[in-house]
């Protein structure tokens, strides 16, 4: 599951980070710190600092697609709503707006958001229910209920679930203390610095104050809830600031206390009704004021030795973005002043011969125009007005005639015309340049965001295919399963199953039964993780109910009563509709007993199944090849084959076999094979050696059955021998 966090890096955002991260949340985070700070959330997440209206946000919900988004991100400050509405309401409502449609567009199913209880205004009915009328009194109250009014309708329009939260005094660790931080961590603050607190009135106003671990606890539950619409969250009860001032005084002795006037405008009572979300989501807070003040206390005493440097980083930073602006116009002008310098020596005192001819103040307003444009340009011609009126006036022209001077108004209007249309032509193309740059740069910027972007989701790709790859129940290791029950020889597969199960299933003690054509007996053909005197070499399908059920259904059967005699999970493996073999593991933790291990249990059993009936079609189709013409005696290569697979089997999981040698004497070998073959189980074997000498497998038995085995197999012409395993 993926969360979406906005203003995550936030007071309140962080604590919901850190929740959804504890309950296997994947969290991601949209904040544009400007009151949040980035080590408020130690844990793992991904962040993108970003305006909640922008643009770029569409891109982030695209790459990762999430379950729930939590809109948290707002401008918080009631004043700066008042100097400045405008913002407020980009921030406020147009944030959410736009939270709301990618929301939609994207398909999140639970959409959570903050309103406050600035909605109801003054102090009205106490505490205020839901359906109280919402009388805002700044426009940070106005925005947040234009913010359920926005969420209501496109719950209306669209069917997103959306929910929103009237806080009351939110109160906990990393509250921010500058400016109108909340009165709980100003006062912890300043008594840990030591400075008075400063009580406006005589401290009998009234506030709701709930811990923030309360209102993170409420807002994860209604995730996984639906209801909808906008509730109070609260605790419903009043505390005054005195009662503040008096439980920070038991934590902290000697607090001083300064009496100033009462605030304007300053709400006296506030408390919320929170009957319904506690009804409706069984919420309730955990908190008492005594015990959130004491851990907030104790937070903020934690980090005495942090320095707050948001505001004097801001007030530093105010100079640097000047200077560009100083040296944008002071550089150039400097530059102009000394190029008129030149002009003018240039004009006075070298080249008067030529003065006839070239004008060099054309040159000079042309060339600072090309330069510096239409500013500098216009800056140009009145120098260069001035220094011809000089030259004038220096070859004995009175100011008056010049007047009426047509040679001198000739030369005034081609130098405004010069520098007019050089110095707008270059401010034109500079124009044009910089529209160019601002493409390219918010390209770029575009670029490299998508690039992040797709980086990350290569990132988050990469390790899922690894956790594939390496994860003991992942598609990896039933690929490794499928290659693992490649054979085309029935024992071979039921030998690797073993090894298949315990892998996949992640238990030590696994069986094999093969179940005899008329279902009536199962046959042990493989096992692992049992001593020797654990298992039965052969089970009375009527003596065992839970092995009737899986015949019968066909379906896995559950230990659900947990009976220490009855393997925890069956399940059957078909061949042309009929069970013919059963596979039981035993031993599994308590916690992988469920239905996802039940479905795993039943995909590799499947997977199995399939197998033997690709070995069991391959004998069909090869049976002539597969046995001595008349006989049910196998060829020398395939016993050869199964009795490697029994040895392997014996070495691996300690499942003993037997194999015994034929003396035929003058008995031929179909007669022998005529006799022998009735005598046996399903899952023994009766074939020939490299020597052509006739040989029994016998399955599951060792040296304790041979006096048994040996009388069920007398014949007057016929005697067997004990091989040893060389």
């Amino acid at each position: 599951m993926k969360v979406l966090i906005t203003g995550g890096y936030g007071f309140i955002g962080s604590h919901v980070a850190d929740r959804f991260s504890k309950e296997g949340y994947e969290v991601f985070i949209i904040d544009n710190l400007a009151t949040g700070k980035k080590a408020n959330v130690q844990v793992k997440h991904r962040g993108y600092v970003l305006d909640v209206q922008d643009p770029k946000c569409e891109e982030v919900f695209r790459a990762y697609r999430f379950d729930v988004v939590v809109h948290l991100a707002a401008q918080v400050s009631v004043s700066k709503s008042v100097v400045n509405p405008q913002l407020d309401a980009e921030a406020n409502v147009v944030g959410l707006v736009n939270m709301l449609d990618l929301s939609v567009k994207y398909g999140v199913k639970r959409f959570l958001y903050a309103s406050s209880a600035a909605v109801y205004g003054l102090e009205g009915n106490i505490p205020h229910p839901e359906d109280d009328p919402a009388e805002p009194i700044a426009p940070y109250g106005i925005s947040k209920y234009v913010n359920e009014i926005y969420a209501n309708k496109w719950s209306e329009l669209y069917k997103l679930s959306t929910i929103g939260f009237r806080f009351s005094n939110v109160y906990g660790p990393r509250q921010n203390h500058q400016g109108e931080g909340g009165v709980v961590s100003i006062f912890i603050n300043d008594s840990l610095n030591n400075r008075p607190l400063k009580l406006y009135g005589d401290g009998k106003q009234t506030r709701d104050f709930i811990y923030v671990e309360d209102v993170v606890d409420a807002m994860y539950r209604s995730v996984h809830s639906t209801i909808e619409g906008v509730y109070n969250l609260s605790t419903n009860e009043a505390q005054s600031v005195n009662d503040l001032i008096e439980v920070l005084s038991k934590l902290q002795p000697n607090i001083k206390v300064q009496q100033k006037p009462p605030r304007d405008k300053d709400i006296l009572h506030s408390r919320l009704d929170n009957r319904a979300i506690m009804h409706d989501l069984d919420w309730s807070p955990l908190y008492s004021f005594e015990e959130g003040i004491e851990r907030t206390y104790a937070y903020f005493a934690g980090k005495q030795g942090e320095k707050e440097v948001a505001i004097s980083v801001a007030a530093e930073a105010a100079p640097v973005k000047l200077r560009p602006k100083r040296s944008k116009w002071l550089l150039p002008t400097a530059e102009n002043l000394i190029a008129f310098c030149l002009t003018a020596w240039l004009s006075l005192s070298l080249v008067n011969n030529i003065m006839n001819v070239i004008d060099i103040k054309l040159f000079y307003i042309t060339i600072i125009g090309i330069l510096y444009g239409n500013r500098q340009a216009l800056l140009s011609v009145v120098l260069s007005i001035g220094l011809l009126t000089y030259e004038q006036l220096e070859a004995g022209r009175d100011f008056l005639s010049l007047t009426y001077d047509t040679n001198y108004f000739f030369h005034i209007a081609i130098y405004l015309f010069i520098g007019l249309v050089v110095g707008y032509a270059i401010e034109r193309k500079n124009v044009r340049i910089a529209q160019q740059e601002q493409k390219v740069s918010d390209v770029s910027e575009r670029y490299e965001f998508l690039e992040n972007i797709y980086q990350e989701v290569r990132d988050v790709k990469d390790e899922l295919q690894l956790r594939i790859l390496n994860s003991d129940d992942s598609y990896g290791k039933i690929y490794y399963a499928t290659k693992e029950l490649e054979s085309l020889e029935p024992e071979l597969v039921f030998n690797s199953a073993v090894n298949v199960v315990k892998s996949i299933m992640r238990v030590e003690k696994v069986t094999i039964y093969r179940v005899n054509k008329h279902q009536s007996y199962l046959r042990l053909l493989a096992s692992s993780g049992y001593g020797n005197e654990e298992l039965k070499k052969s089970l009375r399908v009527d003596d065992y109910a839970y092995l009737q059920q899986v015949l019968q259904t066909g379906q896995i059967y559950l230990n659900k009563e947990l009976e220490p005699t009855i393997p925890l999970m069956v399940a059957p493996i078909y061949y042309k509709e009929q069970v013919t073999a059963i596979i039981a593991i035993d031993g599994m933790k308590f916690e992988s007993f469920s239905l996802y291990h039940q479905n795993l249990f039943q995909i590799t059993a499947n997977l199995i199944a399939s197998a033997l009936t690709k070995a069991f079609s391959f004998i069909d189709a090869t049976e002539r090849n597969r046995y001595i013409d008349g006989t049910m005696i196998l060829q020398p290569e395939i016993f050869n084959e199964i009795l490697h697979s029994k040895n392997d089997i014996k070495h691996q999981h300690q499942v003993p076999y037997l194999l015994l040698q034929s003396e035929l004497g003058d008995v031929s070998i179909e007669e022998a094979s005529q006799f022998i073959v009735p005598l046996l189980r399903e899952t023994d074997y009766l074939g020939l050696n490299g020597e052509k000498q006739l040989q029994v497998l016998l399955s599951n038995t060792n040296e304790l059955d041979i006096s048994s085995i040996l009388a069920r197999l007398s014949h007057p012409k016929i005697s067997f021998s004990v091989m040893n395993e060389g």
